[in-house]
C-alpha cells in the first residue's frame, strides 16, 4: 500500500496536472520505447527522463511528450542535466519545461519541434 501524499506533495501534483496534458505509466513508456520497465526506471534514476508520482495509486508517471517516435525526446537528457546543474528539483524542472517562455511556447514544445538549441541555451543561463 502506498503512503498518502503530504500537503506539499499534493500541491506539486496539482500544479503538474495543470501543465501536462497526457501522462504515461512506466510500463506504457517502456512499451513505446521498446525497453523493459526496469530500463525506464534506470533512465529516471540517470535523469534521462523525469517521472513524478500521481493518481490514486501514487504511481510513477512520465509526461507523454518525453517519448517521441519510439525514443526519448531529442535534447531532453541534456536539458535535464543543465537543470540539475542549476539545482532544479524534478518538480521545478517539470514546471520550467512546460511553462511558456519567449522561445515561443514552452521549452518542451520547442524540443518536440526540434528547436533544442535555444532551450539548452536558456537552461544553461539558469545556472549563472
Amino acid at each position: 500500500m502506498t503512503e498518502p501524499r503530504s500537503a506539499a506533495d499534493q500541491v506539486h501534483a496539482d500544479a503538474n496536472e495543470e501543465l501536462v496534458s497526457e501522462w504515461l505509466t512506466l510500463p506504457e513508456a517502456a512499451e513505446l520505447l521498446g525497453v523493459s520497465p526496469n530500463r525506464i526506471r534506470q533512465l529516471v534514476t540517470d535523469r534521462q527522463l523525469i517521472a513524478v508520482r500521481r493518481g490514486e495509486n501514487n504511481a510513477l508517471m512520465v509526461p507523454a511528450d518525453f517519448v517521441q517516435d519510439g525514443r526519448v525526446l531529442k535534447g531532453l537528457p541534456g536539458v535535464l542535466t543543465l537543470l540539475k546543474d542549476a539545482r532544479y528539483a524534478d518538480d521545478e524542472a517539470l514546471r520550467w519545461l512546460y511553462t511558456d517562455d519567449d522561445i515561443p511556447g514552452s521549452p518542451v514544445q520547442a524540443l518536440v519541434e526540434n528547436r533544442g538549441t535555444e532551450v539548452k541555451r536558456r537552461a544553461q543561463a539558469l545556472g549563472f
